[in-house]
Protein backbone atom coordinates (compact mmCIF):
# COMPACT_ATOMS: atom_id res chain seq x y z
CA UNK A 1 0.00 0.00 0.00
CA UNK A 2 1.11 3.68 -0.80
CA UNK A 3 1.58 6.34 1.43
CA UNK A 4 0.40 9.75 -0.42
CA UNK A 5 0.15 12.84 1.20
CA UNK A 6 -3.52 14.33 1.24
CA UNK A 7 -1.93 17.78 1.01
CA UNK A 8 -0.80 16.62 -2.55
CA UNK A 9 -3.96 16.55 -3.86
CA UNK A 10 -5.93 19.26 -5.38
CA UNK A 11 -7.63 21.90 -3.11
CA UNK A 12 -7.83 19.48 0.04
CA UNK A 13 -5.64 21.63 2.20
CA UNK A 14 -8.21 24.42 2.09
CA UNK A 15 -10.96 21.84 2.36
CA UNK A 16 -10.28 19.79 4.69
CA UNK A 17 -9.39 23.00 7.06
CA UNK A 18 -13.13 23.79 6.54
CA UNK A 19 -14.32 20.41 7.49
CA UNK A 20 -12.07 19.89 10.42
CA UNK A 21 -13.53 23.38 11.63
CA UNK A 22 -17.04 21.73 11.51
CA UNK A 23 -16.02 18.49 13.80
CA UNK A 24 -15.09 16.27 11.18
CA UNK A 25 -12.08 15.00 8.93
CA UNK A 26 -11.86 15.15 5.18
CA UNK A 27 -10.85 11.76 4.46
CA UNK A 28 -10.79 11.92 0.42
CA UNK A 29 -11.68 14.19 -2.12
CA UNK A 30 -11.43 14.01 -6.01
CA UNK A 31 -12.29 16.78 -7.83
CA UNK A 32 -12.60 16.02 -11.48
CA UNK A 33 -14.18 18.32 -14.93
CA UNK A 34 -16.25 16.09 -16.88
CA UNK A 35 -18.14 17.35 -19.78
CA UNK A 36 -18.59 20.99 -18.27
CA UNK A 37 -19.68 20.17 -15.01
CA UNK A 38 -17.15 19.65 -12.27
CA UNK A 39 -17.34 16.25 -10.50
CA UNK A 40 -16.58 16.12 -6.66
CA UNK A 41 -16.31 13.00 -4.81
CA UNK A 42 -15.65 13.41 -0.98
CA UNK A 43 -15.55 11.40 1.98
CA UNK A 44 -15.86 12.53 5.68
CA UNK A 45 -15.04 10.78 9.18
CA UNK A 46 -16.29 11.59 12.59
CA UNK A 47 -13.40 12.70 14.69
CA UNK A 48 -14.51 10.44 17.53
CA UNK A 49 -14.30 6.55 16.78
CA UNK A 50 -17.25 5.51 18.74
CA UNK A 51 -19.58 7.81 16.46
CA UNK A 52 -20.65 7.05 13.05
CA UNK A 53 -21.53 10.13 10.18
CA UNK A 54 -25.40 10.25 9.85
CA UNK A 55 -27.49 11.77 6.88
CA UNK A 56 -27.55 14.79 8.61
CA UNK A 57 -23.96 15.56 9.44
CA UNK A 58 -23.09 14.69 5.79
CA UNK A 59 -25.92 17.55 4.70
CA UNK A 60 -24.21 19.81 6.88
CA UNK A 61 -20.56 19.65 5.61
CA UNK A 62 -21.91 18.69 2.06
CA UNK A 63 -23.63 22.69 2.33
CA UNK A 64 -20.46 24.33 3.67
CA UNK A 65 -17.98 22.40 1.90
CA UNK A 66 -20.24 23.00 -1.61
CA UNK A 67 -20.23 26.56 -1.16
CA UNK A 68 -16.14 26.33 -0.91
CA UNK A 69 -15.64 25.05 -3.38
CA UNK A 70 -17.34 27.23 -5.84
CA UNK A 71 -15.43 29.88 -4.27
CA UNK A 72 -12.26 28.44 -5.20
CA UNK A 73 -13.16 26.85 -8.31
CA UNK A 74 -14.77 30.15 -9.42
CA UNK A 75 -17.67 28.09 -10.77
CA UNK A 76 -21.32 27.04 -9.50
CA UNK A 77 -21.37 24.15 -12.09
CA UNK A 78 -20.37 21.90 -9.48
CA UNK A 79 -22.24 18.28 -8.63
CA UNK A 80 -20.82 16.89 -5.43
CA UNK A 81 -21.34 13.86 -3.96
CA UNK A 82 -20.48 13.38 0.16
CA UNK A 83 -20.54 10.23 2.11
CA UNK A 84 -19.13 8.66 5.02
CA UNK A 85 -16.72 5.90 5.20
CA UNK A 86 -19.32 3.27 5.50
CA UNK A 87 -18.81 -0.02 6.94
CA UNK A 88 -17.23 -1.73 4.20
CA UNK A 89 -14.69 0.53 3.46
CA UNK A 90 -11.46 -0.05 1.71
CA UNK A 91 -8.95 2.01 2.48
CA UNK A 92 -7.15 3.34 -0.49
CA UNK A 93 -4.33 5.50 0.48
CA UNK A 94 -2.51 4.75 3.61
CA UNK A 95 -2.59 8.32 4.71
CA UNK A 96 -6.20 7.89 5.46
CA UNK A 97 -5.44 5.47 8.54
CA UNK A 98 -4.46 8.96 10.46
CA UNK A 99 -8.93 9.55 10.63
CA UNK A 100 -9.47 6.31 11.63
CA UNK A 101 -7.36 5.53 14.83
CA UNK A 102 -9.11 4.06 17.30
CA UNK A 103 -11.42 2.10 15.41
CA UNK A 104 -10.96 -1.25 14.53
CA UNK A 105 -9.55 -2.56 10.78
CA UNK A 106 -7.62 -5.34 9.85
CA UNK A 107 -4.99 -5.50 6.90
CA UNK A 108 -3.72 -8.29 4.30
CA UNK A 109 0.00 -8.75 5.12
CA UNK A 110 1.65 -9.34 2.46
CA UNK A 111 4.51 -11.42 4.24
CA UNK A 112 2.06 -13.40 6.48
CA UNK A 113 -0.21 -13.97 3.32
CA UNK A 114 -2.77 -13.81 6.03
CA UNK A 115 -5.25 -10.42 7.83
CA UNK A 116 -4.38 -9.03 10.91
CA UNK A 117 -7.36 -7.45 12.58
CA UNK A 118 -7.53 -5.13 15.61
CA UNK A 119 -7.86 -1.79 17.10
CA UNK A 120 -5.81 1.12 14.91
CA UNK A 121 -3.32 2.56 17.56
CA UNK A 122 -1.30 4.79 15.93
CA UNK A 123 -0.25 6.02 11.87
CA UNK A 124 2.91 7.59 10.47
CA UNK A 125 3.93 7.95 7.12
CA UNK A 126 5.60 4.54 7.18
CA UNK A 127 3.69 1.95 8.91
CA UNK A 128 0.58 1.41 11.55
CA UNK A 129 0.90 0.00 14.92
CA UNK A 130 -2.57 -2.61 15.60
CA UNK A 131 -3.78 -3.95 19.22
CA UNK A 132 -4.25 -7.72 17.41
CA UNK A 133 -7.54 -9.12 18.26
CA UNK A 134 -7.04 -12.91 17.67
CA UNK A 135 -8.54 -16.38 18.47
CA UNK A 136 -5.18 -17.31 19.64
CA UNK A 137 -4.48 -16.64 23.17
CA UNK A 138 -0.77 -15.69 22.61
CA UNK A 139 -1.38 -13.21 20.20
CA UNK A 140 -4.91 -11.71 21.29
CA UNK A 141 -4.46 -8.26 22.73
CA UNK A 142 -0.65 -7.72 21.27
CA UNK A 143 0.66 -4.30 19.30
CA UNK A 144 1.85 -5.09 15.99
CA UNK A 145 3.61 -2.51 13.99
CA UNK A 146 2.40 -3.41 10.38
CA UNK A 147 4.60 -1.66 7.39
CA UNK A 148 2.60 -0.04 4.72
CA UNK A 149 4.64 -2.25 1.85
CA UNK A 150 3.97 -5.46 3.21
CA UNK A 151 0.23 -4.12 3.03
CA UNK A 152 -2.03 -5.54 0.04
CA UNK A 153 -5.09 -4.05 1.58
CA UNK A 154 -6.81 -2.65 4.39
CA UNK A 155 -10.95 -2.34 5.21
CA UNK A 156 -12.79 -1.96 8.42
CA UNK A 157 -13.81 -5.01 10.53
CA UNK A 158 -17.52 -5.31 10.70
CA UNK A 159 -19.14 -5.19 14.10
Amino acid sequence: MEYTSLDSYQHYSECAELVEGLGYYLVELKISPQRGVTQVQSVVASRDPSENISVNDCAKVHRILLARLEEILGTDNISMELSSPGMERNIKNAAEFKFFVGRKIRVFSKSASDWIGGELLSSDSEKLSLKVESENPEKDGQTKTVEYQDIAKAKFIHI
